[in-house]
């Protein structure tokens, strides 16, 4: 069985799908959630399940973090609404264990502060026809991995980056634990 660790900053909806998703399952399960946010919602969804929790800040020693992730025996690391960049360290440390979803097609609408409000609104100003999601390895770049997966959904010339992001919220919510367990099953 493979172990999850989840990377959340904020409200953790995705968080929450994941692990209602792993605790029917036997190809994986979710073992800890990481915030960088001291006020996440995703910390309290994770407590409610018995899944451990750590908080971390930019001076968390590198290495720490990694002993932590070892510590819990993790395998794969899932990026849910983190909004931070991941060390490199981490990432020699995870090769192509770490994925990341994304709430637009990349590679258009990617980078750093892209997420979120910020991506529906460019989405929008842009006049796309659709957006959607991404599901991608995470290197050193934001949003510029491999991608392994999209879905997508129609953009509205009425839309606004709530309704765009209503929209968007159940794709990310059934796709990602779906290609999360894939990927856990190959190995």
């Amino acid at each position: 069985m493979n172990h999850i660790a989840i990377f959340a900053s904020g409200n953790g909806s995705n968080a929450q799908a994941l692990i209602e998703y792993f605790a029917k399952r036997t190809t994986a399960r979710i073992e800890l959630l990481v915030s960088n946010k001291p006020k996440a919602y995703a910390l309290e969804r994770a407590k409610k399940h018995d899944i451990a929790t750590v908080l971390i800040s930019h001076e968390t020693p590198r290495s720490e973090l990694i002993q932590v992730l070892h510590t819990h025996r993790i395998d794969w690391i899932i990026l849910a609404g983190y909004l931070a960049l991941v060390p490199a360290e981490l990432i020699s440390e995870f090769p192509n264990r770490i994925i990341n979803l994304h709430p637009a097609l990349l590679p258009k609408y990617g980078g750093k502060g892209m997420h979120g409000e910020h991506v529906h609104k460019a989405v929008l100003a842009a006049h796309e026809k659709h957006s959607g999601i991404t599901i991608h390895y995470v290197n050193e770049q934001y949003d510029s991995g491999a991608i392994i997966f999209q879905a997508s959904c129609p953009v509205y010339s009425e839309d606004t980056p709530d309704t765009l992001a209503a929209r968007i919220h159940p794709l990310e919510h059934r796709y990602l634990p779906i290609i999360a367990d894939l990927l856990c099953g190959r190995n």
